[in-house]
């Protein structure tokens, strides 16, 4: 998680940024701060601390998020915001089932196993995230796209998954 929490944070802080160039100082920072969480983390094993660092390095693409999506491309606040409401959905169900993990295997034995499976918090979290991050990638990408000066468009396979197509601008 945080290894790639660490690569969005580079694409989100380098999406203005020329072809082919490279922030070798934000690059060194992100992998020195990925190594030092993974060298406490082994030796503390506190999940708290794992979280924490997470949190804020997702904190960070939220607020790079928000700058975009308000000065720079604010038509792409509904993909921005959706990416992150769902995110943030899934967030809020982890927690939900944290907090109340016992009270809710409680109610999984008294309930229909189907309803059961709707209360899988922990299961939601993970499947909400991941849809929220692969929004962020088409968001990320979406920008960078835009700024290359390339034409992206949202494009649906299969009627419901979103992916961008992109072709080059035609220079006059």
């Amino acid at each position: 998680m945080i290894y790639s929490c660490c690569i969005f944070v580079y694409c989100m802080f380098e999406c203005f940024k020329p072809k082919n160039s490279v922030n070798y100082h934000l690059l060194f920072t992100l992998v020195l701060f990925s190594l030092i969480v993974t060298t406490v983390y082994l030796r503390v094993k506190e999940p708290v601390f794992h979280q924490v660092m997470y949190g804020m390095l997702v904190f960070t693409l939220v607020l790079r998020s928000i700058y975009i999506v308000t000065w720079v491309y604010p038509w792409l606040r509904g993909l921005g915001y959706t990416s992150l409401g769902i995110f943030l959905l899934g967030f809020l169900l982890w927690n939900i089932d944290n907090i109340f993990c016992d009270s809710l295997r409680n109610f999984r034995k008294k309930v229909p196993p189907i309803i059961g499976i709707t209360t899988q918090f922990h299961a939601w979290w993970h499947i909400l995230t991941g849809l929220g991050s692969y929004l962020h990638i088409l968001f990320s990408l979406y920008t960078r796209t835009l700024y290359l000066r390339y034409r992206p468009k949202v494009k649906f396979l299969f009627g419901i998954w979103p992916m961008i197509l992109f072709e080059p601008l035609k220079k006059h």
